[in-house]
């Protein structure tokens, strides 16, 4: 009672101490066994902490970093899942993405955000 507890930040720190113990047992040296007890003695210190506010504050700060990483990736599938259908193109001027449809020819496109025109071909 009391306590901070186990959240997504101390689910990944077991997550990678648990793998670090695998790859210590199939590389045998002491490094990746302190590293393993290191990882579990932090993972246990953020589960009893009394001090709430900073470790949730760490872990807001994780789930920040875990956020950008897989939104890349998730933005990086939506975008190639659009080339099948659509050319992406940047403004010239302002650097605006704009999506084009395919088959459509030669076409003048104009920028929605700066009002540039120029030409690519669809």
């Amino acid at each position: 009672m009391g306590r901070y507890g186990s959240d997504q930040l101390g689910q990944f720190i077991v997550g990678v101490s648990i793998a670090t113990m695998v790859l210590s047992l199939i590389f045998r040296g002491p490094v990746l066994q302190i590293l393993v007890v290191l990882l579990l003695t932090l993972s246990y210190f953020r589960m009893l902490s009394k001090d709430i506010s900073k470790r949730y504050a760490e872990n807001q700060k994780f789930l920040t970093i875990k956020g950008r990483f897989f939104g890349y990736f998730k933005n990086w599938k939506a975008r190639n899942q659009q080339r099948k259908t659509y050319h992406i193109y940047s403004c010239p001027t302002c650097k605006q993405k704009i999506r084009i449809p395919k088959g459509k020819g030669k076409i003048c496109i104009t920028c929605p955000k700066c009002k540039a025109e120029f030409i690519k071909k669809s």
